[in-house]
C-alpha cells in the first residue's frame, strides 16, 4: 500500500532491457527502489508468476464511455467521423458534473482491469448544460479528477482550449457551446486545475488545443505557452476533410503546418495524425513528438490507417489510446494497431523492427515508453518509476506454457485482457483476478447515471 515498503516477486518479468528470471520488485511510498534479478522469494515477498510495466492511456474522452454503442445506426448519407460528431453533440447535452464522475469512473475501472495505468484525460467538457461557465471553472475538471482519486489510476489531466468550429476562426456553433473558451478563461480554469490536481499523487495538469481547426494560430502559440513544461496534446489530420480544409485554408496540410509553425517537440503528443504524406511522418518522427494512436476508436469512426512504416522506420515514438471510449482494453488497441497494418500493407508482423523479433514485445515496449513520454511520467519496471504494474494469469489457457516474448505475444493476440491477474498503482494493488476492487459500486453509479438518460 502506499506509504508503506512491499515487495513483489516476478519468476519472469519483462524490463526495459528485456526479459529476467526471478525479479524482485522494492516498492517505497509507490515508487520502484530496487529491481534484484536471479533472486529466490523471500518470506515477505508477494509472489506472481509475470510482471509487466502497466501502459499509459495517452487519449481518453471519459463522458464518451456513456454513449458507447449509440452510434452505430446507419443514417441517410454516408456515416462518418461527422455524423458521429453529432451523436456525440446530442448526448454531451445530458452531463453534469456528478453523471461525469460516474461515467469517468467507470471507465478508469475498466482501464485499469485492461492494464492501462495512467490516463491522458483530453477534457473538453467545461461548462453547464446551457453552455454557461460554472462559478467554479474547474467543476467539470475536478470531476475528473474525483473520478482518478476513488479508482486511483494515474491521470495527466489535458483541459481543451476550444475556441471555433473550423479553420480560420468560424465562429463556434450551438452544439459546441459548453466547450468553448476565451484565453483568459483557460488560464483561469488551468490554474484551478492545477490546485485540484494536487490532491493526487503525481498528477500532471497539461494543455490540449483541441485541433488547428478549433484554434487560430496566435491562440495555439499562447495554449502551448501555458503548459510551462508539461505535456501538450492536440488532435490532428485525423480525417480526409481535415487535411482538405487545412489545405483550402493555410496551402499546407495539418502536420506540415504544425510542424511549421509551432515549436513541436518531446512534449507534445499528436493524436491520430492518420493522414500523412511520408515527408510530414519522417519529420514528425525526428520532431521527437509522440503518436497518439487509437486503433480501436479510429477503426469505429472510420477514419484509416496510420502510416506507420515510414514514420516508424525514422524512429518515431507511439503509444496508444482509448479515445472516444467505445471499448477500453489496453491489448485490443495493441492487437488492433498491428493487424490494421497487416490489412493495409498485406502482410505479417509488420511492427517487428528487424528479423526474427516480437512483435507483441515490440508493439508493448514501445506503448509503454511512448505513452510514459507522452503523459509526462517515468514509464517501464525501473527504478524511480512509479510501481504501475501487471501480472499475468500463467495457467490462462493462452499462456499456459509460455516464457520470454511469447508470453506477450500470447496476451496481446491471444488471451487478451483476460490474461491479466493483477493491477498495481503506485504500489497499490487496486485489481485482483482481473477486477478493481471497486467495481460493483462504480457499475452500480454508472448504471444509475445511464437510466435517468433514457427516462
Amino acid at each position: 500500500m502506499n506509504g508503506a515498503t512491499m515487495n513483489l516477486h516476478f519468476r519472469s518479468a519483462l524490463l526495459p532491457s528485456g526479459w529476467a528470471e526471478n525479479v524482485r520488485v522494492r516498492i517505497a511510498d509507490g515508487l520502484i527502489v530496487a529491481i534484484e534479478a536471479d533472486q529466490p522469494p523471500g518470506r515477505e515477498d508477494e509472489r506472481h508468476a509475470v510482471g509487466l510495466s502497466g501502459v499509459g492511456n495517452l487519449h481518453s474522452h471519459a463522458f464518451q464511455r456513456g454513449m458507447a454503442g449509440l452510434a452505430e445506426r446507419r443514417g441517410h448519407s454516408d456515416d462518418s467521423f461527422w455524423t458521429w460528431r453529432e451523436a456525440m453533440y446530442r448526448f454531451v447535452r445530458h452531463i453534469d458534473p456528478a453523471q461525469l464522475h460516474a461515467i469517468a469512473a467507470l471507465a478508469d475501472v475498466e482501464m485499469l482491469e485492461s492494464g492501462f495505468t495512467r490516463v491522458g484525460e483530453f477534457h473538453y467538457l467545461h461548462h453547464d448544460k446551457h453552455g454557461a461557465p460554472f462559478a467554479n471553472p474547474a467543476e467539470m475538471s475536478e470531476a475528473i479528477i474525483a473520478a482518478a482519486a476513488e479508482t486511483g489510476i494515474g491521470l495527466t489531466l489535458l483541459p481543451v482550449f476550444y475556441a471555433h468550429g473550423g479553420f480560420g476562426g468560424v465562429a463556434p456553433g450551438e452544439a459546441q457551446h459548453r466547450f468553448v473558451h476565451d484565453m483568459d478563461r483557460f488560464a483561469l480554469l488551468l490554474d484551478r486545475a492545477r490546485v485540484a490536481a494536487a490532491s493526487l499523487p503525481d498528477a500532471l495538469v497539461g494543455v490540449a488545443p483541441h485541433s488547428l481547426r478549433a484554434v487560430t494560430p496566435a491562440e495555439l502559440s499562447q495554449v502551448a505557452a501555458l503548459a510551462a513544461g508539461a505535456p501538450v496534446h492536440i488532435h490532428i489530420a485525423e480525417q480526409v476533410k481535415e487535411v482538405d480544409d487545412c489545405i483550402a485554408w493555410s496551402g499546407a496540410r495539418p502536420v506540415e503546418w504544425l510542424l511549421d509553425h509551432a515549436a513541436v517537440d518531446g512534449r507534445w503528443c499528436l493524436v491520430h495524425a492518420t493522414h500523412m504524406t511520408e515527408a510530414e511522418a519522417i519529420a514528425m518522427a525526428r520532431s521527437g513528438a509522440v503518436a497518439g494512436l487509437c486503433p480501436v476508436t479510429e477503426a469505429n469512426l472510420g477514419d484509416g490507417i496510420f502510416p506507420a512504416p515510414a514514420f516508424i522506420g525514422a524512429g518515431g515514438a507511439y503509444g496508444v489510446g482509448s479515445d472516444s471510449n467505445v471499448l477500453i482494453d489496453m491489448t485490443e488497441e495493441l492487437r488492433l494497431l498491428e493487424y490494421g497494418q497487416r490489412l493495409a500493407h498485406r502482410g505479417r508482423n509488420r511492427l517487428a523492427a528487424r528479423p526474427g523479433q516480437s512483435t507483441g514485445e515490440a508493439i508493448y515496449q514501445s506503448a509503454v515508453e511512448g505513452g510514459g513520454r507522452a503523459l509526462g511520467v517515468g514509464s517501464g519496471i525501473a527504478v524511480g518509476n512509479p510501481a504501475d504494474l501487471l501480472s499475468l494469469a500463467a495457467d490462462h489457457p493462452s499462456l499456459v506454457g509460455r516464457s520470454g516474448d511469447a508470453i506477450v505475444d500470447s496476451l496481446i493476440f491471444a488471451s487478451g485482457r483476460s490474461g491479466i491477474d493483477c493491477v498495481w498503482r503506485r504500489g497499490k494493488k487496486l485489481v485482483s483476478h482481473g477486477r478493481h476492487h471497486r467495481r460493483d459500486d462504480v457499475v452500480s453509479r454508472y448504471r444509475t447515471v445511464l437510466e435517468t438518460f433514457a427516462t
